[in-house]
């Protein structure tokens, strides 16, 4: 595949991450602090997102498995997990953990259990998207080409 096929592909993949609503212009300002000077900052700062959310999804699952539940530890956590997601924007995962933070004050265990489960889901789906996101990136920097950026308009 020539690098201006790749560069489109890359451009229309984007985009449907953006009308899906795993992303959105924060992650396209992100985009925009990376420069030739740090050409792997993006990759970085979601990298970090990763680890951290990895540590906080098993600190949830930990925390809600207990015979006496610590909703407010409960509610930190996903306070955490609500701040990191919205550094890259991952949207979906921001919204779900609204909603775990409602049931967190009602102290309703069932309900934080299933928002768990919808935030690991998000989250697994937001990784798999921008890890694909990184490897048509890489493919075209691979083929000798640059990385084209979204307008916020686009």
């Amino acid at each position: 595949m020539e690098v201006g096929q790749m560069q489109r592909r890359l451009l229309d993949y984007t985009k449907t991450l953006l009308m899906e609503g795993f992303l959105d212009g924060q992650f396209l300002q992100l985009q925009q602090l990376q420069d030739e000077s740090n050409p792997g900052f993006v990759v970085e700062v979601v990298s970090l997102f990763f680890d951290d959310s990895e540590k906080l999804l098993n600190d949830l699952t930990s925390a809600l498995d207990q015979p006496s539940v610590d909703f407010s530890r409960v509610d930190s956590h996903v306070h955490q997990l609500k701040g990191s997601s919205s550094s890259i924007d991952a949207q979906r995962i921001k919204n779900a953990s609204l909603a775990f933070r409602n049931f967190c004050e009602e102290q309703n265990v069932e309900a934080c259990q299933r928002c768990l489960q919808q935030i690991k889901q998000e989250y697994y789906l937001a990784r798999n998207n921008l890890e694909t996101l990184f490897r048509l990136e890489q493919q075209i920097v691979a083929a000798g080409g640059s990385i084209p950026m979204l307008e916020m308009g686009f």
